[in-house]
């Protein structure tokens, strides 16, 4: 949704200047709070507003524009918002606000989803085990997965892992593992990118026949496991069946609220500023199209034929 926020008022956003706190705006106080408030290390923005530095520059549509996501999480039964959230438009802050709204919903109605159905970008190995191993809500949505290779050579899924084991099996039937020496002291092995490194023996790949298909420029196969890999399982087997399939068709529903949302209601750009108005023109908007539906509900009225006059 595009904010309030002119094109033209827009600097790079290394030459950003907030020195001046009492001559700001209340959206730019907004922004500054919530970087002094923030415990993750922001970067900084190619391109941000003076006017509403909240805002995220997006090119995602066509010409770039200021703009803010509105995020809702509805029963999809009912086909009713059950709660609203508001963030810059950008992926991370959009996955980040499912969080936010399923808590807040649990914690003032006592509601927790059986099952969260969403599209690929909330299928992140991060975000697959929040909802399986924390919550245990069931994930109908498709896994993030870029370990698939299209070079004709072996990808992660042609091995065989062996849980008990903690290890990986070739289709040569050799071993990869995370570590291949006994350490004094145990290691995790765990990067920063929240996962465990597993590594053939390179004595086992300089003889293995499979060696051009598996690893051509490498002396050994490296996997790269997740520590959400069984989440991500969970998902894909969930991805098999009938119930998979009927979630993809109840997408709809969302899709169809936010078509309304712009073409119905109008709300094509935003008349407030900060994330907090942002947030409350949201709100509003989901609270009309909750009208609208409950309206149906309790007062259906049946259109008669009009009389015809000759």
């Amino acid at each position: 949704m595009k904010a309030d926020a002119n094109r033209q008022r827009g600097v790079p956003g290394a030459e950003a200047d907030w020195s001046n706190r009492q001559s700001i705006s209340r959206p730019v106080r907004e922004y500054l709070a919530a970087l002094d408030q923030s415990e993750v290390e922001k970067r900084t923005p190619k391109n941000i507003s003076l006017t509403d530095p909240a805002a995220h520059w997006s090119a995602a549509w066509g010409p770039a524009f200021y703009a803010y996501s509105a995020n809702y999480l509805i029963d999809i039964a009912a086909g009713i918002v059950v709660d609203v959230e508001a963030t810059p438009a950008h992926k991370t802050d959009e996955i980040n606000a499912t969080k936010t709204m399923i808590e807040r919903v649990e914690e003032r109605f006592d509601l927790k989803p059986d099952r969260l159905i969403g599209d690929t970008n909330y299928g992140t190995a991060e975000i697959l085990g929040w909802m399986v191993e924390e919550k245990h809500i069931e994930p109908h949505v498709s896994v993030w997965d870029k370990t698939q290779r299209n070079d004709e050579t072996l990808s992660s899924s042609d091995f065989q892992w062996d849980e008990q084991a903690d290890e990986y099996r070739c289709p040569q039937g050799h071993v990869l593992r995370s570590q291949w020496r006994a350490f004094k002291h145990l290691r995790p092995h765990i990067t920063k990118a929240d996962t465990i490194i597993y590594r053939s023996s390179q004595s086992d790949c300089a003889t293995c026949p499979m060696k051009v298909r598996c690893c051509p420029n490498t002396p050994i196969r490296k996997i790269a496991r997740s520590v959400h890999e069984s989440a991500r399982d969970v998902a894909r087997e969930i991805a098999k069946t009938s119930g998979y399939k009927q979630s993809r068709k109840d997408r709809k529903k969302v899709e169809m609220l936010f078509a309304h949302l712009k073409r119905i209601l109008k709300l094509d750009r935003l008349r407030l500023r900060g994330p907090n108005g942002a947030h409350d023109e949201f709100l509003l908007a989901a609270t009309a199209q909750n009208l609208r539906r409950m309206a149906k509900w309790l007062c259906p009225v049946e259109l008669e034929p009009a009389n015809m006059a000759s």
